[in-house]
Formats: structure tokens, sequence, C-alpha cells
């Protein structure tokens, strides 16, 4: 009689348990329905008995209101118990990064720990969604966890990639590796795309319970491989449009580019003082110009000169709302996609030689030691002497010889003497290199260089940088007890903590010091570090080190400062014609200019975020045309062999960064037969389990080219012992 009894509790104790696993499914999974089935196959349940019991909880839990049944057979959690956890709020709205596999991780918009987001718990949301998270009780040890219950809003409005056609309907195969989901196209919106070829599709439905999302082909491209089409592709990708709509071309065409006199009057006249533009060789949009005077006291008056494109860009027009949308011009390896048309960006506003040109101007008197002593900010009308590329402005500087070569060592010994005193203030002289290609007339690449950055480059970075600043400290600098007017800051904030001290700490180990006492501290001393490593194998180790320590720039209402370039106030004033934050700062400055009051700031803030938004976005294109010609000059030299520093270590393997060509491709840790290695995250290496070979972040290695795959920019290679 006792055993029964015994045994009849410990039946209920076990129950009670099973009952217990059965409705954390539901807690975890708050807005997920279940069946039996489903209920068994997540706690690895195959015996009919098992199930039956299921069946028996599943019911209980429903009559005791843990759980609803919403059709026959099928639950969820009772919604009251829902709103019971959100009252604790525990949920947080963020940004998804998806990965290949289907899972993702949340990124919360109040920052913190990112949340990890299982496959099945993504409710059909895409990367760079903005959504909404359900965050399950914390468990100890674990990360934090949580379940997508509401896409806020969808980041992409199309996807590019190579559409599979079978008899009665088609696949996208996305390019991105962040669509871990092939799009399901209908025979109805396949249009006229043919099988293998590169499409454009829109989603435009994901049915409830489809494993795949519903789309149409919006535009053919072309088949893989052709340059066009590739470069094409990137921009689709980004969600950047591959042409004007007509009536932005419209209205371009329609603006009057002649200068009337009423207008002259009303600005400054520099027609008749020496001006000159210095850009790339292959530019067309001139969006600065430079001018200088000599004074009778024996100052300079140098006139910084920026295209006023928002004479002919104003608020309201179809031209403005197109420029918003794009944010900023793409630079791709072989084509610029300008944020303005073509008739603005290189001839109306743009300030070409020999032409009267509308300007909106930063002029500074500045004595022999590049001290400014006074600044005029307003109107003017230009007219160029000389258009000049960087290789010939550095010619004049190094020779002294050439036209106008006096003025241009005038100009590059001012602009010295003001990046000497940018440095002892604090700012942080990183060196950074540019990855150009030369191309053949099919766009192919068949040489890649770095682009150098001389003196004629620094000249003209100087003075751009002078006039953000003082632009930025003109509106932003507190007048008395006056509140300053709501402006748009170029902002950079400072390191983060808690990778300065990681870095430190590497930094130590290799026999380096860092002084982090005080920001002007952390500037003088990364100076110091950058010049004590130049030319030593680590160098490229500790720069590349370096910069992922820094925080990203971005553009804001509120100013925070500039910390790489150590000015307290600094905006993006020089580039209106490829930059829509510059052509805001340009209307902000004239209406503040007339003594005008302050603007609505959560309006101006949400032009901030969209263009940091576009210029992420841009920089990404960027990228991934870099990456694609890299990944195609490599494509015929496969099983050559190369030296490289290695530039990243990760659980997967050593990225190589190739040291001739800047090629940068994976070494698979799983190609490495030699030995079984682990990460050593702390140090940037892997080890070898049984013999302990290192290699680590900026170590010289000697690799061979395994393969090349060219529609996922993906470049493999092997380690050569």
């Amino acid at each position: 009689m006792v055993r029964k009894n015994i045994s009849k509790k410990n039946k209920l104790k076990g129950k009670s348990t099973f009952a217990g696993s059965i409705l954390n499914i539901f807690i975890n999974n708050p807005f997920r329905a279940y069946n039996y089935k489903q209920i068994s196959h997540l706690l690895g349940i195959t015996d009919m008995a098992s199930k039956d019991l299921i069946i028996t909880i599943l019911k209980e839990l429903s009559e005791n209101k843990k759980i609803n049944e919403i059709k026959p057979g099928k639950y969820k959690l009772n919604s009251a118990l829902i709103k019971n956890f959100m009252g604790k709020k525990s949920y947080i709205t963020g940004i998804v990064d998806m990965k290949q596999t289907g899972k993702a991780y949340v990124i919360s918009e109040k920052g913190g720990e990112d949340i990890y987001i299982s496959a099945n718990n993504t409710y059909r949301s895409l990367n760079g969604d903005k959504v909404k998270v359900f965050l399950f009780p914390k468990r100890k040890g674990r990360k934090t966890e949580g379940q997508i219950i509401e896409i806020i809003s969808r980041d992409k409005k199309q996807h590019v990639g190579i559409v599979e056609i079978t008899k009665n309907f088609a696949f996208l195969i996305p390019d991105s590796k962040s669509l871990p989901v092939d799009i399901f196209i209908p025979k109805s919106a396949i249009k006229k795309a043919k099988n293998g070829q590169k499409v454009i599709v829109r989603i435009t439905e994901w049915p409830k319970h489809s494993k795949n999302p519903f789309g149409e082909v919006t535009k053919i491209l072309g088949y893989p491989g052709d340059n066009n089409v590739e470069m094409q592709s990137i921009l689709a990708e980004y969600d950047f449009p591959l042409s004007f709509p007509a009536n932005t071309e419209k209205e371009a065409e329609n603006i009057i580019a002649e200068i009337t006199n009423s207008e002259i009057k009303t600005r400054r006249d520099y027609r008749r003082v020496f001006t000159i533009t210095i850009d790339p060789r292959d530019a067309k949009d001139f969006d600065d110009a430079l001018s200088l005077k000599k004074l009778n006291n024996g100052n300079w008056k140098v006139g910084i000169h920026i295209a006023d494109v928002s004479h002919y860009v104003k608020p309201g027009t179809i031209l403005n709302k197109e420029a918003y949308k794009r944010g900023t011009s793409v630079y791709l390896v072989d084509r610029v996609i300008p944020m303005l048309p073509e008739k603005l960006s290189n001839f109306v506003c743009s300030l070409r030689p020999n032409e009267e040109k509308l300007c909106f101007s930063v002029v500074f008197e500045m004595d022999k030691n590049a001290k400014v002593v006074n600044s005029w900010f307003g109107k003017t009308i230009i007219n160029s002497n000389r258009r000049l590329n960087y290789g010939e402005a550095q010619k004049i500087i190094e020779t002294k010889k050439g036209d106008c070569a006096e003025e241009i060592c005038v100009l590059n010994d001012l602009a010295t003497k003001l990046r000497i005193e940018r440095f002892k203030n604090g700012a942080i002289n990183f060196q950074t290199q540019e990855v150009k290609f030369n191309l053949d007339k099919n766009g192919k690449p068949i040489g890649i260089y770095i682009k150098e950055q001389k003196e004629a480059n620094k000249l003209i970075e100087e003075f751009m940088l002078l006039a953000n600043n003082h632009v930025a400290e003109f509106i932003g600098k507190r007048k008395g007890k006056q509140k300053p007017k709501t402006f748009i800051y170029r902002i950079h904030d400072k390191p983060n903590s808690e990778k300065l001290n990681t870095f430190v700490l590497f930094l130590e180990k290799l026999g380096y010091n860092l002084n982090i006492s005080t920001q002007k501290n952390i500037s003088k001393s990364l100076n110091n570090l950058f010049k004590e490593i130049s030319g030593k194998a680590e160098e490229n180790m500790i720069e590349t080190i370096a910069i992922r320590t820094m925080s990203k720039a971005e553009y804001s209402t509120h100013n925070i400062g500039h910390y790489g370039l150590a000015f307290p106030y600094y905006s993006h004033f020089t580039s209106p014609i490829r930059r829509y934050p510059d052509l805001v700062t340009h209307r902000l400055l004239n209406w503040y200019l007339h003594n005008e009051p302050s603007v609505n700031q959560k309006e101006y803030e949400e032009i901030c975020e969209h263009s940091s938004e576009m210029e992420r976005k841009a920089v990404g294109a960027e990228r991934d045309s870099i990456k694609y010609k890299q990944a195609e000059f490599l494509l015929d030299k496969v099983g050559k062999e190369f030296y490289g520093l290695i530039s990243g270590v990760s659980k997967w393997g050593l990225y190589v960064e190739i040291e001739e060509n800047k090629c940068e491709g994976m070494i698979h840790l799983k190609d490495m037969k030699d030995d079984f290695y682990y990460l050593d995250e702390d140090n940037y290496r892997i080890i070898g389990q049984s013999f302990g070979n290192t290699y680590k972040l900026g170590d010289k290695v000697k690799i061979k080219v395994k393969d090349v795959d060219l529609s996922r920019k993906q470049i493999d290679f092997l380690l050569v012992d």
C-alpha cells in the first residue's frame, strides 16, 4: 500500500515537472503558437505515451488559463501573462544584425548588450530592420536572449541576386550574406527575366505560414560578371537608385545658370582676387576653391569658397527631396553616383576655371604664423584663375616653380603651420591608405596602387578643416547667457573606455605604453606611438587595432565635439555638391546670419540620423566595389604565391592582406592541417593546441591563392609553410 502511494506521488511530481517544462516553452516564446507535435519535437520526445501526456497537460494548462487554445489543438501563452511581462518593461527596440545561419542579434537603440535571437524567433525580420524585442528571463552565465515580436520598419525595399527559374515559379538567390532565405517569385512576377540573370526584387508579402517571402522582379540588370551589372548590383543592394527620376532631371534642366546683376550686388565680389581649385585628376565636381591676397599690414587674406548649392536647390523642391533621399554621392571603383543631377554637380555649381560662380565663403585674415586674426562668413561671387590637380600642385610645392608657384607655396606654408598647431592641440594623426585600381576599357582591373596623401592633399584638407571648425564655432559657441541655436555638427565621441583599456593592456605586452589619463594625453601618446612603430613589423597591426578602438563619426544636432580632430566645434560645410548635411549647414548659416530664430531641433536631428545612415551605406557600397575588384584582380592568379600581413583574426580563420596589391582574403582554420588552432581573442591571435605555433595580427606570412568566388566577393588563401 505504501509503495503504491510513493509511486503515485513520484508520478504526480514527474507530471508537474513536465508541465513546467512545457509552460516554459510558451513563456520563452510568448508570441508563438504550438501544437503537441511541435512541443514533443522541442522536448525531444518520440514515444506515444509521453505525447499523450503532453496532450493532457496542454488541455489542463488551457483550463487553468495559463495558455489559450487559439484553434483546435493549437495553443499560445495567455495574453494576460504577456501583458504582465510587458508591464515589467522586459522589451527593447533595436536594429537587426542578421547572420547567414538565420540567427540574429538585435543592437539596442539605448546601447548595452546585444540581444541574441534564435532562428525560430526572428518573426520574419530581415537585416537592418527596426524591431521590438521581448526579452527572456536572464539565465546565469548565458547571453541575453529574446524574441522579435514586431517589425517597426523595414530597412530594405529591394534585394539583389540571381534568379533561378523553374517551370511554374522562380527563386531569387540573394547576393547578400545577411539574407538567410531565398525569395519566392510567382510565375506572373518573373517579368522577362531569364534564368541565371541578376535582377532586383521587391518583397510583396510574407505569408504567415511560409518559410520564404514572396517578391516580384522590378529590374533586370543582366548576367553576372559584367562590370556594369556588378556595380549596379552593389548600388541596388544598398538601396541607392540607379538613375534620377525624370521629374528630378527636368527640374535640374530648368535651372537658369546665368547670374543676374541684382544677385551679384547682394554678394562680396572676389572675381579679381587670385583663386584656384585643387582636386583629383579625374574630378568633375569642384565644390571648393581657395583665394589668396596679401594685405598692407603683412597678413594674408585666405578665402575658402564653397559652391553655393543652396542658391539653386531650395527646400520643398523635387531636387531637394531627391538629394535628401540619397544623402550623399557614392564613390565606387569605376564611377561616381552623384547626389545631384549632372547639370548641377558638374556644371552649374561646379567651380570650373574662368567661369563666374556663386559661392558661400569663409574668409580669414591670418598672420604669418597662420593664426586667425579675423573671420567673415557670407555669400560671394568668384572666378577661378586656375584648376590644378593634386599632382600638378605637388610638383609646384616640391620645385617651387610653375604657374602661381608663389601663391601655392604661401598657402602650403600656412596649411603646414595649421596642421602642426592642430596636432599640438590633441588631434590624432591617423594614416589611412586608399586603394585605387587601374582599369581597362571594360572595367577589368589590370593593376592596384595606393593613393598617397602628399602635401597638396593636406593643403586642401587643412583649410577645409579650418572652415568647418570656424563655421561650427560661430553658431555653436555660447554667447553670454544666450543658448546656442540648432545646428548640424559632425561629432566624434571619445573611445569606449573598455576598448581603450584592452588596447592599453595589449600594447604593454608588446612593450609599448599609452597614457590615457586625459583626452590630450591619449592623442599625444597615440601620435608618439605611431612615430615609434613606423616601419616596424607590428605597425600595421597596432594602427588597425587603434582605429577599431575609436568611435565612428556621425551627424547630430547635439554637439559633443570631434575627438579625433580635437575640435570642440566641428561641422561639414565644405562639400554641398556631394553631401546633404553640408547643403543644410549652408541654409542654417545663412538663416542665422540674418538674425533669424533657432530652427526646430527634432526636425534637424531626423536629417542628421538619415544622413548618417546614408553615409554608412555609401561607405559599405564603396567597400563592396573594392572587394569585388580585388577578387576580380586575383581571379586569374589562383595557385600563385604572395607575401601578406595578417589583418584580422576570427574563430573561422586568419584574414590576410597581400602586401603588393592590398587584396584581402581568408586562410580558413580547417585548411591549417598541421595542428588544431584556437582563438585567443584578447591578444588577436590563434594558437596551435599541440605544438603552440601562434599567428597574430600584423604577422607577415606567405600565402597561396586557393580560390576566388567572384559572386560573393570572397578570396580564400592557403598558408605556405
